[in-house]
């Protein structure tokens, strides 16, 4: 299986640092994750345990860890992901919900306003997915059953015009 952590275009030192942690490697692979990629953005990382193969570091005791900083784009690791660990980044949400996929956000509580606390929080209100923060990643990911999320609702496009509609009372 394939556990993929993203931090988006933003720099999230800590959650990649804990992504890499022994206790995160740990638990994701008591759960059969043999793949784990970290895509860290702009993020700080100690690459003593990591070889540069290109634009991918390895690390060198355990070739099924990568990490690597931006792709054009991430829908391809989206997809192929069974599990998506991220930054509480909207579009990334929206992204991994979208394609009903067990997702683990944590809020970057370093960014202005903390609107992905507020997001994040709502979501997990919802069962959509499970929110944690940087030093209890390792329990979300141990307590995480999908059978405990709700399936994103499928996209309605028409349902944006209905209600325009109705607000400005054409329907």
């Amino acid at each position: 299986m394939y556990a993929f952590v993203t931090v988006g275009s933003t720099r999230f030192d800590q959650l990649v640092q804990k992504a890499l942690s022994d206790a995160v490697i740990d638990v994701l692979r008591a759960k059969g994750y043999s793949k784990i990629v970290v895509q860290c953005g702009n993020s700080e990382f100690d690459t003593k345990h990591f070889e540069c193969k290109g634009e991918t570091w390895v690390r060198r005791d355990d070739e099924d860890i990568q990490v690597w900083r931006f792709k054009p784009s991430l829908q391809k690791e989206y997809e192929q992901a069974d599990l998506v660990i991220s930054h509480a980044g909207s579009g990334t949400i929206i992204d991994v919900l979208r394609l009903r996929k067990p997702l683990i956000v944590i809020p970057n509580e370093t960014l202005l306003d903390n609107h992905q606390e507020e997001l994040a929080s709502a979501l997990a209100q919802l069962r959509y997915l499970k929110r944690s923060n940087v030093s209890e990643l390792p329990k979300a990911i141990k307590s995480l059953q999908s059978s405990d999320l709700v399936p994103f609702p499928v996209f309605n496009g028409s349902r944006f015009r209905e209600m325009l509609d109705e607000e400005m009372e054409y329907a």
